[in-house]
């Protein structure tokens, strides 16, 4: 697999583009947290489709449909980022996460369950945090059956499972995501014993539009907060969000932090018991494209610069 283009800045955010011997590509991204250091937390976000079926309105990696990644080829962004950074083996972090939330829903590709049965052995990684984010789709439940097994096995208290709601209106959330997937009922089944005692809570995603409603009431009929937090992110400025005219509710850059904590949607669910974390970011993460927009699409399409993000000039290059 060779990287042929790469964009970003070291102390935020850096994503790549990378070639596979067939001539598909992928990308995939590391990121660390202001103020936090890269000892201190380290975010891998890698791909584990070639592009992805589901076509979300909000998501850019629903262009085109090339496949499942192997294996070798999920471990071989993990590598590259850990070899760059630390060449010797040894992570020396206290947080590192692995996502598999960038190119593809991973819940269609068992390649991604067999680098998690072996991923904790691979890497002299103390802190590693495994994490999946997925919209639950509907005729996968062999892979989340499998996904709970290797939790148990390996990495109990360590693993971050993530729902991707976007909204509790059932006609939006059908727009959005325009695939069959679990309903509330059965996400709420798994997500408990999923959670089990002392586990981690299961987090529902809210990349949240202006028009996108979040009902407490709704919530609270299937996800109880002893299970599951709640957590808001923006809508990144990627190609489908504009072509599809979602607004994002938060507005890194314009909105005050009050604002995103204290807003009346906020205030509400953490009234209704949940815990509630506003994921913004770094605003210069939206120029870079290292959120979930496909910083992909702009390179194919040659285009390094569109308002409001992708900003970054794209550096091509081939190396192994």
């Amino acid at each position: 697999m060779k990287i042929i283009a790469e964009a970003g800045n070291d102390d935020i955010a850096r994503v790549y583009i990378a070639e596979t011997e067939d001539g598909k590509r992928i990308e995939f991204v590391e990121s660390v947290q202001p103020p936090l250091t890269r000892s201190q937390k380290w975010v891998l976000i890698v791909s584990s489709l070639f592009g992805c079926p589901v076509g979300c309105r909000m998501c850019d990696a629903g262009g085109g449909y090339g496949g499942k990644l192997s294996a070798d080829e999920i471990y071989a962004q993990i590598d590259y980022l850990v070899k760059k950074r630390f060449p010797d083996g040894n992570i020396l972090v206290d947080k590192f996460k692995i996502q598999f939330a960038r190119m593809g829903e991973p819940a269609f590709n068992p390649a991604v369950l067999e680098v998690l049965s072996s991923l904790k052995s691979r890497y002299n990684a103390r802190g590693l945090i495994p994490s999946l984010s997925t919209i639950a789709p509907e005729g996968c439940d062999e892979f989340f059956k499998r996904l709970l097994e290797i939790k148990n096995e390996h990495y109990r208290g360590m693993f971050q499972l993530q729902y991707s709601i976007h909204t509790t209106e059932p006609e939006m959330r059908k727009w959005l995501i325009p695939v069959k997937t679990w309903s509330f009922e059965k996400m709420k089944d798994y997500g408990e014993e999923f959670h089990d005692n002392g586990e981690r809570k299961i987090t529902l995603n809210f990349a949240l539009g202006k028009n996108m409603k979040i009902d407490p009431a709704v919530l609270l009929e299937y996800f109880t907060p002893d299970a599951f937090l709640v957590k808001i992110t923006p809508v990144n400025p990627t190609f489908r969000a504009m072509e599809n005219r979602i607004d994002s509710y938060i507005v890194p850059g314009v909105n005050s932090p009050e604002y995103c904590e204290e807003n009346s949607i906020t205030e509400s669910l953490r009234d209704a018991g949940y815990d509630v974390i506003i994921s913004i970011g770094e605003l210069e993460e939206n120029l870079i494209g290292s959120n979930c927009g496909q910083y992909l699409e702009a390179y194919e399409n040659s285009i390094s610069e569109i308002d409001g993000g992708y900003t970054y000039s794209i550096q091509k290059k081939y190396f192994e």
